[in-house]
């Protein structure tokens, strides 16, 4: 009988104000106006969602909310694209540092690479309300996950599960799923509430992840020479940081990516060398070159042995990975190897490695948590990154992952 007489009170409710309201409801300003706001508040929300503060990841997933509320195609388009570009703002920035050239190119860069999650949050929009709409939510969150689209899948609302639910593993990226589709429904208000509270209570008790025992990350600021200088002296000088952690008690030492520029025979016997006697481990980032283009890697050294640890999975689209050119007969651009290498061994413990911009997107750091990883090692050389928050959103990606999963992280940059 109380949920009958709670059904009367809301229609009478209901039609009361739709009859006062529905005319500026329906007018052409109100619906400007409305689509407006939207836009503005996805660009918010991608904005403080991707500061670089881990515990402003969960503002993130708020934007399927306000994907639900588009009037139209158009203006899903267009919130969309708000967020994207909110979340990826250093990207022209950083291009032109890179390429030593002004805005234009990394302004075009920019949009360019925005067209992917546009695109998919535009399609798969629909004005049909209820499971219609979180079912193609839905879609669009795992097609922004894996490849092709995942390719460039940044600012994926779920990686504000660490944050959310910080040591739940599995089940908290479950819930955050369940949430963010939540989120697309009539009842968003109370998926906006149930995960504010998981999230101001994280916020409360939150702790960084732990070192591995035995293991530390060098943060180093070199700037654009770090990798190019092969000299001896500069060789000799990491060497010497590292023996300094060993005599420290550390047993592993993580250096950022490119620290050994090109990976020769010259190089291991100089590493090799330099480590005898020190009981320590170097895991170091590098390039091997070959006829079609070269690997980034990350190579593991000790006076007994070097190898290859880790070929990266996904280089930088355009910058490093160029497809294009082995298309047309080129040689030259990083090769992907999109699945291999999830997990790797390394002094007794299986770790899910992570270089650069594969800590920007989901897949790769989902493939190696499959394997239930010990521990996760992320390295960077984000020099071209200066005057933006890139590297600083990329170590919030990791310490998140690392927080959801409970594993220990190292991290090792240089700027």
């Amino acid at each position: 009988m109380i949920p009958d007489i709670l059904d009367r009170f809301r229609t009478l409710v209901f039609s009361a104000w739709r009859d006062r309201y529905s005319p500026l409801i329906r007018s052409r300003s109100f619906h400007l106006w409305r689509s407006g706001s939207l836009v503005v508040a996805s660009v918010a929300c991608g904005w403080l969602g991707w500061s670089g503060n881990v515990l402003a990841l969960p503002i993130a997933t708020l934007f399927p909310a306000l994907w639900a509320m588009a009037a139209s195609r158009w203006t899903a388009a267009f919130l969309s694209a708000g967020y994207f570009l909110a979340a990826s703002r250093g990207l022209p920035q950083g291009v032109a540092n890179f390429y030593a050239a002004d805005l234009g190119p990394g302004l075009l860069l920019w949009v360019a690479a925005s067209f992917s999650f546009v695109a998919v949050h535009a399609v798969l929009w629909t004005k049909y309300r209820g499971r219609w709409r979180a079912g193609r939510y839905l879609l669009a969150m795992m097609l922004m996950a894996v490849p092709p689209f995942g390719i460039i899948g940044w600012a994926h609302p779920l990686t504000a599960a660490g944050v959310l639910f910080p040591a739940w593993g599995w089940w908290g990226l479950g819930a955050t799923a369940a949430g963010l589709l939540a989120m697309t429904t009539r009842y968003w208000p109370a998926a906006t509430i149930g995960l504010g509270g998981f999230w101001l209570w994280s916020a409360a008790t939150w702790t960084e992840p732990a070192l591995p025992e035995g293991w530390g990350g060098v943060d180093l600021e070199m700037g654009q020479m770090f990798g190019r200088d092969a000299s001896l002296e500069h060789h000799r000088g990491m060497i010497a940081i590292a023996r300094i952690s060993a005599s420290e008690g550390g047993r592993v030492v993580v250096f950022p990516e490119s620290a050994l520029g090109f990976w020769t025979p010259t190089i291991e016997r100089i590493w090799r060398d330099g480590l005898r006697g020190s009981g320590l481990a170097v895991i170091a980032g590098a390039a091997l070159v070959d006829r079609q283009g070269y690997d980034n890697l990350m190579v593991a050294i000790s006076a007994g042995e070097a190898r290859v640890l880790y070929r990266e999975r996904m280089p930088v689209p355009v910058s490093m990975w160029q497809p294009w050119s082995r298309w047309t007969g080129q040689s030259g651009g990083a090769h992907a190897h999109f699945f291999t290498n999830p997990v790797v061994e390394i002094d007794g413990k299986k770790i899910a490695p992570l270089i650069c911009y594969e800590q920007l997107i989901l897949w790769p750091i989902l493939q190696s948590l499959l394997h239930a990883p010990d521990a996760i090692v992320a390295t960077g050389n984000g020099w071209w990154t200066k005057g933006t928050s890139i590297v600083a959103i990329q170590k919030a990606s990791v310490t998140a992952w690392g927080r959801l999963f409970g594993l220990p992280v190292v991290m090792a940059f240089n700027t």
